[in-house]
């Protein structure tokens, strides 16, 4: 079979950049006549991310990294208004840099011996972009890093705000959203549709793009999201590819990696008898106010379980932001009542944590990759999410999938606090050696596998989707 070239555009996030090279690999591994070039914007508040690119890609001859030129970057008022705005202000930046690299790249295709470009594949961020490819006569499809709930969310914005036309507000009726089994409630939607200061707007600027696209890939598989997924095939939107589950199994470096200490964690949890220790972890900007980590750190100690607490001190100016170690947030005493049962630490390598056979639960922010890396491992989950789309996923894992248990499926780092009484409940619930929610993620795991391998349900989509995008060569 003939050579072809994909461009992918990502966002300048490093979830969003690892799920890219992820899926690229795939990609390559399935059809060697690929070959990948992705455009890399970066942030300040990613330093690392060169790290994890050139980890990611070291063996990989068909891949390549462009860094695209620094840019100036929006101001920080915006992004205190809107971290969405911020993100599509920086994309908007950097459009002009992608388009000439593009083009540059088109251009030197022109000979009949030279590898043609197929298609260029955009993170959802990078919609418009699809200009891009409009202009220069290339396909565009979305890569999209979340599930088929999110994606159901985003198909369904544009005829809502052309109905409407305005933010939503948490005292809206729940909505009717084809893709969803159950009425969604307005307080388990993104932050962003509430926000009148450029969050609603960027989200409908981005939803708004998504029917332009030749078709859109998403990170999920068949098994998880049935439903869903039926019903976005409707002839009205962009051909849908499940390709996932889409994971880096192996890990990446990371600047707050404490080589020591993870030595420490690892050797005790060889120690532990399977499925007997919880583990909490809330992602890369997942940190929690004093207040809160009291009532974390007391209802665990009231749950008897053993558990592994990944911490970060937050950001900002509140309290807990002027201290140096997030042990310092902790209850007097906790560390030393909670001693040989538990273990506080900063940064951990969170895939190699689920894969170790002492882990039985896992209290998440809910981040897509995180539910996948999960699920991968048979480990079942307890909701506490954050921010992002965060809340509709913890919403699809419990009342949509019962794939969870419920801590909270609303809670935002601003609001209420979850009292210690709550997080004992929920820990308890998905330790239970009998509980169906273990069970059914048990069973999934099996699934997940299943769906990558040759003639499983992704499997196949990868096939369909690289005849597709053949068809343009």
């Amino acid at each position: 079979m003939s050579k072809a070239e994909l461009i992918f555009v990502p966002a300048p996030g490093v979830g969003h950049i690892v799920s890219t090279i992820e899926f690229a690999k795939t990609l390559i591994l399935r059809d060697d006549q690929i070959q990948v070039t992705i455009l890399v914007m970066k942030l300040p508040i990613t330093p690392f991310i060169d790290a994890y690119t050139k980890s990611l890609t070291a063996s990989q001859p068909n891949i390549r990294l462009i860094d695209l030129p620094q840019v100036d970057l929006p101001s920080s008022e915006l992004l205190a208004k809107s971290v969405e705005s911020y993100i599509c202000a920086v994309i908007e930046s950097y459009k002009p840099h992608v388009h000439k690299i593009v083009s540059d790249i088109v251009s030197s295709r022109s000979s009949s011996d030279s590898v043609p470009v197929a298609g260029i594949i955009l993170d959802f961020f990078c919609v418009s972009m699809i200009n891009i490819g409009d202009e220069l006569g290339l396909p565009s499809f979305i890569f999209l890093t979340s599930g088929s709930a999110f994606l159901s969310l985003m198909l369904y914005l544009p005829s809502r705000h052309q109905q409407i036309g305005a933010e939503f507000t948490f005292s809206d009726s729940d909505v009717i959203i084809p893709g969803f089994a159950n009425p969604v409630p307005p307080r388990v939607l993104p932050g962003a549709l509430f926000n009148k200061h450029g969050g609603y707007a960027a989200y409908i600027t981005v939803a708004q793009r998504f029917k332009d696209a030749k078709g859109i890939i998403v990170n999920t598989f068949t098994e998880l999201e049935s439903h869903s997924l039926e019903s976005l095939h409707d002839g009205q939107n962009p051909k849908i590819y499940p390709v996932g589950p889409v994971l880096n199994l192996i890990g990446h470096p990371h600047p707050d990696m404490d080589h020591s200490q993870w030595d420490k964690i690892r050797n005790w949890l060889d120690e532990q008898p399977d499925s007997s220790v919880v583990f909490l972890c809330f992602g890369s900007g997942g940190s929690f106010g004093v207040s809160q980590v009291k009532e974390i750190a007391l209802g665990l100690e009231q749950s008897g379980y053993r558990f592994l607490w990944s911490m970060r001190v937050p950001p900002g100016e509140d309290e807990a932001s002027k201290l140096k170690n997030p042990e310092e947030m902790l209850p007097e005493g906790f560390l030393e009542g909670i001693e040989g049962r538990g273990m506080v630490c900063g940064w951990t390598p969170q895939v190699e944590v689920l894969a170790h056979e002492a882990i039985g639960g896992f209290v998440s922010h809910c981040g897509w990759n995180s539910i996948l890396e999960s699920f991968w491992y048979g480990v079942p989950i307890v909701t506490l999410p954050i921010y992002a789309e965060q809340q509709l996923n913890a919403f699809t894992l419990v009342k949509e999938l019962g794939l969870a248990v419920e801590l909270k499926l609303d809670y935002r780092s601003n609001g209420d606090v979850v009292k210690a009484e709550e997080v004992e409940r929920a820990v308890r619930c998905v330790m239970e050696s009998e509980n169906e929610v273990r069970k059914k993620v048990k069973d999934l795991a099996g699934m997940a596998r299943k769906a990558v391998m040759d003639g499983g349900s992704s499997s196949t989509s990868i096939t369909e989707l690289i005849k597709d995008l053949r068809k343009y060569v």
